[in-house]
């Protein structure tokens, strides 16, 4: 009997330590609130927003208490959760808004919705930098209009039997000299 009342004292014992750790976790919790709030703040700029982010922090580390360990800041613990909150719900907004094309004429995808080929200086414009690129010689405006075309610098050098870098450098020099062609020219 003597020993079924010792196991009970220590079972009893061991449920009191945990409640009161319980308790000073959740006394310190209360306590960091104000700092809490100012830092959720800081990230959101937005009171409810920073509101609703307080409430999470302090679900989760509720939630997460075992996994405290003594010796640990406690504020760094509490603030380093708020953060990776605030990152998972930053992430989750963008993923959320990610808009995804499923256009199949991929030529499009890169133009903006005002090209300017609509108004007569846009085509102008377009008229005036065609002149100027049929005006390189053929071994600068056959990579270089193949490269605004889209094609790859490898399916250019294979194309036009050349090295991969030779094809690099003369797409490098057209567009060096449509700039300075081009340099006094307003869009």
């Amino acid at each position: 009997m003597k020993n079924h009342k010792g196991i009970a004292l220590y079972l009893f014992t061991l449920k009191n330590i945990s409640n009161m750790k319980n308790v000073h976790f959740e006394n310190e919790l209360v306590a960091l609130q104000s700092n809490m709030r100012n830092f959720a703040y800081s990230l959101t700029l937005n009171r409810d927003d920073a509101e609703d982010l307080l409430q999470d922090t302090t679900l989760k580390v509720l939630y997460n208490q075992d996994k405290f360990v003594d010796n640990v800041n406690f504020k760094g613990w509490v603030l380093t959760i708020m953060k990776n909150i605030f990152i998972n719900n930053y992430r989750k907004i963008v993923r959320n808004q990610t808009v995804v094309d499923k256009t199949e004429d991929l030529h499009h995808l890169n133009l903006p919705q005002n090209s300017g080929f609509d108004s007569p200086e846009g085509s102008y414009a377009i008229g005036e930098i065609s002149n100027c690129i049929a005006s390189f010689a053929d071994e600068y405006r056959i990579p270089f209009s193949m490269h605004i075309e889209g094609f790859k610098y490898e399916e250019i050098a294979q194309t036009m039997n050349l090295p991969i870098g030779t094809v690099k450098s003369r797409i490098f020099l057209a567009r060096k000299r449509l700039q300075d062609q081009l340099k006094d020219y307003r869009f």
